[in-house]
């Protein structure tokens, strides 16, 4: 795909939206020492920015439905900065924790009216690769993004990780202000008519999916630093090295669901969902070795992320007549999943079965997935498969 600036502008803002969300994980220590508070306290930071993406998808999107589309990602933008600006200053546990929810507020909306925005940009045999590029930034951000703001949270503080990303945000409402056009609100978009489309089972069955493979990738990623820690007796150098080489995957793996899905979308997810798999299998036998891990570990971000896309796009397709609920609620379905995915794992730990057998409930969270995307192919969801693929 060519430059195109309002999506470079698109994924200049999941690339900010993508630091805030992660970039606490590695800054628990830090911030619970500072602040006073235990490693599980501090934890709940990310528990809340996850059940403010889950409230405010609906809620923001409901309640902007008018606005035209260009001031809306800009004013979604500005609830990004202004968060980020409440805990870069705050002074109390209780103060960043109101900050990361009043952050995270804006994420559902501005990923679900983003990819509306960014297929709206490009020609319809395109649009998946379009959703791909916004997506882009938010894999980058996991490549770039959170190993620098870690290591500025250790070096100079965890505030000066999120004054520096307060200034990202500035940067994205400039660039927002300047490259996309000022597209008007969808003229028939309505609340009753957004609330109504969430009745539909196509379009329940795309949550549902975005659900289940979030929570495949999830189930594993949440407990990877112990997991190469106990099982792959891995160093904290190679532990580091494995993030970035996770991030790398992801961001091949968004390309590659962005560039398959404009071709069919149900067969993309089948093959990743099928791919991601086997790869959880293999890496639950492998672990204790290095070499195989880092491999399993990149090929494991690949088909990750190459779930993104065309999840997304079915959801848009399966709303396709009002679609900008539906979009954001995806956003929401995928942190319910990484939710219920962490729950997952961590009952696997913790009933004694051991760090393999967290891969293997990875493997079988995907294996549920593609069953219902095979089942969907049936004559009965059929329909389905060609509006979506009409849409990409």
């Amino acid at each position: 795909m060519k430059i195109n600036p309002p999506l470079l502008a698109l994924a200049a803002g999941a690339f900010g939206i993508g630091v805030t969300e992660f970039a606490p994980m590695g800054l628990l220590p830090v911030i619970a020492n500072d602040l006073g508070v235990s490693i599980p306290a501090a934890g709940l930071l990310i528990s809340a920015y996850a059940l403010g993406v889950m409230l405010g998808a609906p809620l923001m999107t409901l309640t902007t439905g008018r606005m035209r589309r260009r001031t809306l990602l800009i004013g979604l933008a500005a609830i990004f900065t202004l968060g980020n600006l409440l805990a870069a200053i705050s002074t109390s546990y209780e103060m960043l924790l109101a900050a990361r929810i009043i952050t995270s507020l804006n994420h559902g909306a501005f990923f679900g009216v983003g990819s509306i925005v960014a297929a709206s940009l490009v020609p319809r045999e395109r649009q998946a690769g379009a959703v791909a590029a916004m997506f882009m930034g938010l894999t980058i951000a996991n490549v770039v993004g959170v190993p620098l703001a870690t290591w500025a949270g250790e070096e100079m503080g965890w505030r000066a990780a999120f004054w520096g990303i307060s200034a990202l945000g500035v940067v994205t409402m400039a660039a927002l202000r300047l490259t996309l056009p000022d597209m008007a609100a969808p003229k028939d978009g309505d609340a009753v008519a957004e609330l109504r489309v969430l009745t539909r089972g196509p379009v329940l069955a795309a949550l549902g999916l975005t659900v289940v493979g979030a929570s495949a990738m999830f189930t594993v990623f949440t407990y990877i630093t112990p997991i190469l820690r106990e099982q792959t007796h891995a160093s904290l150098g190679f532990v580091t090295a494995m993030l970035v080489t996770y991030g790398l995957g992801l961001t091949m793996g968004n390309w590659l669901g962005g560039r398959f899905a404009d071709r069919s979308v149900d067969m993309t997810l089948i093959v990743t969902l099928a791919s991601l798999a086997a790869v959880l299998v293999l890496f639950a036998a492998l672990m204790p070795y290095a070499a195989p891990t880092a491999i399993l570990v990149f090929l494991w971000g690949v088909a990750s992320f190459a779930l993104v896309p065309p999840l997304q796009v079915r959801v848009m397709a399966a709303a396709a007549d009002a679609p900008n609920l539906a979009s954001s609620m995806n956003i929401g379905a995928f942190n319910l999943g990484n939710a219920i995915g962490a729950a997952l794992g961590g009952g696997v730990i913790a009933a004694g079965l051991g760090y393999p057998a967290v891969a293997l409930a990875g493997a079988a969270t995907s294996a549920l997935g593609l069953g219902a995307v095979l089942l969907a192919r049936r004559p009965a969801g059929q329909a389905a498969e060609q509006l979506c693929n009409e849409a990409a």
